[in-house]
């Protein structure tokens, strides 16, 4: 057990499965851990999509389940999550998939596969569809961060 944890690309795939830090946060890791940008990358998207589909089939009953809930914190998550859904309904419906893509796709702060299945779930948008364009968004993001990465990389080696 210790040996696997030993590991260094273990870090990356569990840093990467991390909702908000996801693989956005785990390709700099395993690239500044000096891992091989290629295998970092793969194992960064497996990681970030392990989570995906079990988002995708159970979140809109755990947010529900949450808006009846005693506790006053759930409920009003829930609510917050469903009315901010409500006010962008208009936006989200028009671009669909294309706009789920590019949304996972930008890697900043709040964007992601995780807020990207949140989002596909509680518009009820086709599984299949939402986690093509997902995957497309992780594969997207990842390349751009591996590319910014081993930019940085470049750079500080410079010096």
């Amino acid at each position: 057990m210790m040996a696997f944890l030993k590991n260094p690309f273990v870090y990356v795939f569990l840093v990467s499965m991390i909702p908000l830090i996801e693989l956005r946060g785990a390709v700099p890791i395993g690239i500044g851990l000096g891992l091989p940008w290629q295998t970092t990358l793969v194992i960064a998207i497996i990681g970030n999509c392990l989570p995906i589909p079990f988002i995708l089939l159970f979140v809109k009953a755990v947010l529900k389940w949450m808006r009846g809930c005693s506790v006053k914190l759930f409920s009003k998550v829930s609510n917050w999550m469903f009315d901010k859904a409500e006010k962008n309904r208009p936006k989200i419906e028009k671009y669909a998939a294309w706009g789920l893509f590019l949304f996972v796709a930008i890697p900043l702060p709040g964007t992601g596969a995780w807020t990207g299945a949140l989002v596909a779930s509680i518009f009820d948008m086709n599984k299949w569809k939402a986690s093509l364009s997902i995957f497309g968004g992780v594969v997207t993001a990842g390349l751009i961060m591996t590319f910014g990465s081993e930019l940085v990389k470049y750079v500080i080696g410079l010096f």
